[in-house]
């Protein structure tokens, strides 16, 4: 991956929260028969050409890991309902319009069959800059290849692919998609794929046991869309054993648009509580209060968790700084203030965002897998309209999944305080403590270390950190002069 292109996560993220990515046009007519998931046909991705996709930089082949690329094509329908959508998720829709496709799916899976732990995460990837973005992967590879899932990235909507073809015609030029009424459907044909492989494997052999979708901001709207229309056995058999939506806004995504029928969501969606399937929702700080979903939260049951993780903003250092992460390098733990690549007006969050989506990640397959319930977490202060968040003396937000970062803290990490416009005011802020603040907080070095070991081991025993995650941020406050003199 080019350099250039880190930049595009940034804008890719900021887009997507505000609006949900257009589509274009479809083709065919209304269909009243009864609907069946297609079968989409499989092809290995032409050898001119490379890879396009904003993802991480590693090479994978040095970490155990190997890539591939396949085109798939098939004809999928678009969706419409014989009545308003209601907030609770219960919706009844029948198929619509039906229109040809091809596009594409990314694979990273274990280059030995021996390591694989039999789950796949089948991420959506995001497309609010007119690109794909890799967010899940980027945020959580490092757990992904140390515990052996596999991960696809699917270009379900018509801007990724719109914008593979204009990077690389030899390459993409066959590609074609009818706009993002068909999404869902396409992404169900790319699980189906996955899952029961006719001709080509697109796991290479490997067998998968669990299917675990996922999405981001705006993925993460039409992740919630999903497993409320798709999730619950309505319209075709279960693909899914679960679902990670990950900061979905309180403004919702549209099942169907223009060209086709519109068939829009109500703000303030909620997952419908019938859901046979287990389904963790993450969300940072910035989701919390100015994505107002404190004003959708739902009550956590034996099939739906809410995760409001404090000391994160919806985008934050790590989508840079992570990149490379092989996950050893005590350094990415640290609070830093930086802009790498950015021209904000303050240093961006680099808050523990990344270590609770990996977090999130291995819970939900335990959940799906063993049935292990992951822990209840508490919900982030707010208060106000507009909400506002409630903060310590030390200007970090109370409540929320705790850990060293706001427990045992260098900084104030907000989502809040950039004043330039565009995409920064997503990544938030971090502003490091003097030496003076730092010294009424901490006796000595020794105090310092003793109380990011205790936050991290209290995150641990509750599932909201990894054992190597936890290691990785004692070892960095051992490492740092915190406490010094």
């Amino acid at each position: 991956m080019q350099l250039k292109n880190l930049v595009f996560i940034a804008s890719a993220l900021a887009l997507g929260v505000l609006t949900a990515c257009g589509g274009g046009g479809g083709s065919g007519g209304a269909n009243s028969a009864p609907y069946v998931l297609n079968t989409a046909t499989l092809q290995a991705a032409p050898a001119l050409g490379t890879t396009s996709l904003i993802s991480t930089s590693l090479p994978l082949e040095a970490v155990g890991y190997k890539s591939s690329e396949y085109f798939f094509e098939g004809s999928a329908r678009s969706f419409t309902s014989a009545s308003p959508l209601s907030v609770d998720g219960k919706w009844s829709l029948t198929a619509q319009d039906q229109a040809d496709y091809k596009t594409r799916m990314v694979v990273y899976q274990p280059a030995s069959a021996a390591k694989f732990n039999g789950t796949v995460i089948v991420e959506w990837l995001n497309v609010s800059f007119g690109s794909d973005t890799a967010v899940d992967w980027l945020m959580a590879h490092n757990e992904l290849i140390r515990s052996g899932y596999a991960w696809v990235g699917v270009s379900a909507q018509a801007a990724g692919v719109e914008a593979l073809v204009r990077a690389d015609k030899t390459r993409y030029g066959t590609l074609s998609h009818p706009g993002d009424s068909f999404s869902y459907d396409i992404f169900s044909q790319a699980a189906k794929a996955i899952l029961k492989p006719q001709g080509i494997n697109p796991l290479a052999g490997l067998v998968p046991t669990k299917l675990i979708a996922s999405g981001e901001s705006q993925s993460a709207n039409r992740m919630l869309n999903y497993a409320n229309a798709f999730g619950a056995n309505q319209l075709f058999a279960q693909l899914f054993d679960g679902f990670f939506i990950h900061s979905r806004t309180y403004a919702s995504a549209p099942l169907s648009q223009a060209p086709q029928t519109v068939l829009a969501t109500p703000n303030g969606l909620t997952l419908r509580n019938d859901l046979p399937v287990p389904t963790l929702m993450l969300q940072t700080e910035w989701d919390v209060s100015a994505g107002a979903t404190a004003l959708a939260r739902q009550a956590d049951t034996d099939k739906f968790r809410l995760w409001e993780v404090a000391g994160t903003s919806h985008v934050d250092n790590y989508v840079f700084a992570g990149m490379s992460d092989l996950g050893t390098d005590p350094n990415v733990a640290n609070v830093v203030e930086s802009n790498t690549l950015l021209n904000c007006s303050a240093p961006v969050n680099s808050g523990p965002q990344h270590f609770v989506v990996s977090a999130a990640f291995s819970a939900l397959r335990r959940w799906a897998v063993e049935g292990t319930l992951p822990s209840i977490a508490p919900y982030i202060a707010v208060t106000g309209s507009p909400l506002r968040l409630q903060v310590d003396a030390n200007g970090n937000v109370l409540g929320g999944i705790r850990t060293p970062y706001v427990d045992a803290p260098t900084a104030t990490l907000s989502p809040n305080g950039q004043s330039a416009d565009g995409f920064c005011r997503l990544f938030g802020t971090t502003k490091l403590f003097t030496q003076a603040a730092l010294a009424q907080l901490y006796t000595n070095h020794d105090d310092y270390v003793t109380k990011v070991s205790a936050s991290a081991n209290a995150a641990l025993a509750k599932g909201f950190l990894l054992p190597a995650d936890a290691a990785l941020i004692n070892t960095a406050a051992q490492a740092s002069t915190i406490g010094n003199p």
